[in-house]
């Protein structure tokens, strides 16, 4: 079987396909026969070595996270799960890696792919959508009526985000160029803004929740568009956001929290049947395994509308 690993940081140079034997899996664990793989801007942080002081320094490493496919073997502990089922879900991305043929995994990182949900659009949900649900109901308690503001709102947790937050009966302003404003309108934007006309900070309005996807409003500008007592929520860790939402938080009313995402077998399920009767997965741009330079070279560039994922 083909992987995709890495033997040291660096850029997409360092990946490069290995052909290994199939795995056997342990008691605990599945083979999965892979089928798709999305894109996520942590891959990227991860093999670059943006994040190594949570990945380490033991090589060799494989890339991506959030996968779908189906159950090839089981181990003898397995009891939730049977040769042939379609599933998909995450692993944890400074342990393990999914670009590859087969995977193993273990009973409590997969859930069942519903039969009306595409390869794709599950192996899409994981990351991106438990995010963006985490955010909005157990980080903001998010109610009906209130006001959320998304910053980067065209990408793979922004397409959730809004979606989610609609669903909560929450007004959204969201932001992006103009080449994702009729994305933003067809997953339910009360109003669109463009960042590269119009400033965000100088918006008269304030907000109750403000989600930071983009790296390009650090809180200390977001406060001055924040309630009284509004919560700042950004999805790009560091050591330094870290220290200052301590800080700030001793002290202030206006929150500001970091988003670490725990994958949940309920969040996982929820999503899929919220996809199934509606929600919309986006999915911009498919690639083949074999592309795999190109894909992350072009998705550190460019800007994804929803998401890009691998077809194995």
């Amino acid at each position: 079987m083909k992987k995709i690993v890495y033997d040291q940081y660096g850029d997409v140079d360092v990946l490069h396909i290995e052909e290994v034997s199939k795995p056997v899996p342990a008691n605990h664990q599945l083979l999965i026969r892979v089928k798709s793989v999305a894109l996520n801007p942590l891959d990227w942080k991860t093999f670059s070595g943006e994040v190594k002081m949570m990945s380490g320094s033991k090589f060799p490493k494989m890339v991506a996270c959030d996968f779908s496919g189906i159950v090839e073997r089981t181990g003898q502990n397995v009891n939730a799960f049977k040769k042939g089922d379609e599933v998909f879900g995450v692993v944890d991305p400074f342990k393990q890696g999914v670009l590859a043929e087969y995977i193993l995994v273990d009973e409590h990182q997969l859930a069942i792919k519903p039969e009306l949900l595409s390869f794709e659009q599950a192996a899409a949900i994981s990351t991106a959508g438990q995010s963006a649900l985490q955010m909005l109901t157990k980080m903001a308690s998010l109610h009906p009526g209130q006001e959320v503001l998304i910053n980067g709102a065209t990408g793979g947790v922004g397409m959730f985000a809004i979606q989610i937050a609609k669903s909560k009966g929450a007004i959204v302003t969201a932001v992006s160029s103009a080449k994702g404003h009729d994305l933003l309108k067809k997953w339910g934007s009360d109003c669109i803004i463009d960042y590269t006309t119009h400033n965000v900070t100088d918006l008269k309005k304030r907000f109750d929740v403000v989600l930071e996807l983009s790296a390009k409003l650090p809180f200390s500008k977001a406060k001055k568009l924040m309630k009284t007592k509004a919560i700042y929520i950004t999805a790009i860790p560091s050591l330094g956001a870290f220290i200052n939402s301590f800080l700030n938080n001793i002290c202030s009313s206006k929150k500001y929290r970091i988003m670490m995402m725990k994958s949940e077998q309920d969040s996982l399920d929820y999503l899929a049947n919220e996809v199934v009767n509606g929600m919309d997965v986006h999915i911009s741009k498919t690639y083949p395994m074999s592309a795999y330079k190109d894909a992350y070279t072009t998705f550190s560039k460019v800007s994804t509308l929803g998401k890009a994922v691998f077809i194995v």
